[in-house]
């Protein structure tokens, strides 16, 4: 994000700053990010967003595109006592004891195959808008959760109350 805010003057625009403003650098967008998040307001902010986008008529709604995308983290190096602790949704013994060793650990990313390719981490499910490729609604999976298992999750949340 910094970069792009760095890169693009039209993100400067979009978030109000000039040339000469300094860019937030990536602790603090993450920072805000999470605050965000402990507020459980990130999916209302998400949804007035594209309600602004629909006032201004950007969306196109010359049809949908729903896709998914993996993304990896960095992959954990857990003995395998560990991995089917995790599986079965504890906390490994050794790591209780030692605060900063659970911190660096994900444990809410599985693994996948795709194209006969393995990944781990998250999906990405999305739908957007054909016409702009605008994102209308989203889901976040593990990246074991098959593409078509958030296909309703996604359709019902513009049914849901959504105008777009």
């Amino acid at each position: 994000m910094e970069y792009q805010i760095t890169d693009r003057l039209s993100f400067k625009r979009f978030l109000g700053l000039k040339a000469s403003d300094r860019v937030p650098d990536s602790k603090t967008i993450w920072k805000f990010r999470e605050t965000l998040m402990q507020g459980n307001v990130i999916e209302a902010l998400f949804l007035r967003f594209n309600q602004a986008l629909d006032d201004q008529c950007l969306f196109a709604k010359t049809g949908q595109i729903v896709d998914a995308s993996c993304m990896e983290v960095p992959r954990q190096r857990n003995s395998r006592e560990e991995n089917k602790t995790i599986k079965e949704g504890k906390t490994p013994e050794a790591w209780i004891a030692h605060p900063n060793k659970i911190r660096q650990k994900d444990r809410d990313a599985r693994w996948a195959k795709k194209n006969k390719t393995n990944f781990y981490g998250y999906k990405n499910h999305v739908k957007s808008d054909k016409g702009t490729k605008l994102i209308s609604t989203y889901a976040v999976t593990d990246a074991s959760v098959h593409d078509s298992q958030e296909l309703d999750t996604l359709i019902k949340k513009v049914e849901a109350g959504q105008k777009l």
